[in-house]
């Protein structure tokens, strides 16, 4: 067989360009994971399995596959998903036991700051108004300093602007815990983190701090730059 006819048997590059789009979309559609589509993730919490009882749905993935548990992961009434992330934030270097225990200290240094208080207080009225749960405390302080708004640069006609848009829920989390460890590194050499951390975790649950200023700062330029709003619409 002559070249001429080899090169006509030979598929066109419209062709060649077409199956390897087609591959691509076949590649997204199905994600590199070792668990097919209709496998169920695992549920840990209690109140969740309890509605799904309730709801009826357990009764719908008795024979559904679930995927396997993760390590991190527990049914216990002392796990808390928040807690756990924060000390994934906060570990360094893989050294998970460290950041934990630091938690840990500055848990336990809230509870003895908050019973010191209440013990002090004379009125059951003054005790009622006292937290002493440690992973309330930690809750109700990243609830006081996770921001609305943020800044993102946007360019139009050459120049760049600092455009303020909605923020993620994730994306606040996400801020509140960076703002907090940051804070709480900043510190003196005498103090430990886990006393700094205990610290800023009482000033943020009470509504104050440097944290729910940095909060509250990033607001302000948002407001400065409210006129820029348009932009990101563009």
């Amino acid at each position: 067989m002559s070249l001429s006819g080899v090169l006509r048997k030979l598929p066109s590059f419209n062709a060649i360009h077409c199956h390897i789009n087609f591959l691509g979309r076949i590649a997204r559609q199905q994600p590199y994971s070792m668990y097919q589509p209709f496998v169920k993730e695992p549920t840990y919490s209690i109140e969740k399995l309890d509605q799904l009882i309730e709801s009826g749905e357990a009764k719908k993935r008795e024979f559904v596959p679930v995927k396997a548990a993760r390590s991190d992961h527990n049914v216990s009434v002392f796990h808390d998903e928040l807690t756990s992330k924060f000390i994934n934030m906060v570990m360094e270097k893989g050294h998970k036991e460290v950041a934990t225990k630091l938690v840990e200290t500055a848990y336990m240094k809230i509870k003895q700051m908050q019973l010191a208080k209440y013990y002090k207080a004379t009125t059951d009225a003054e005790r009622a108004e006292i937290e002493l749960n440690p992973i309330v405390i930690f809750h109700k302080a990243l609830e006081n300093c996770k921001p609305v708004l943020q800044l993102t640069p946007i360019k139009r006609g050459g120049a760049t602007y600092q455009v303020p848009i909605p923020i993620t829920e994730n994306r606040a989390r996400f801020l509140a815990m960076k703002w907090m460890i940051l804070e709480s590194r900043e510190k003196e050499r005498t103090v430990h983190f886990p006393e700094r951390l205990a610290y800023e975790l009482l000033e943020a649950f009470n509504n104050t701090g440097k944290v729910v200023k940095r909060k509250q700062d990033l607001h302000k330029q948002c407001e400065t730059n409210r006129a820029y709003a348009h932009y990101r619409w563009g």
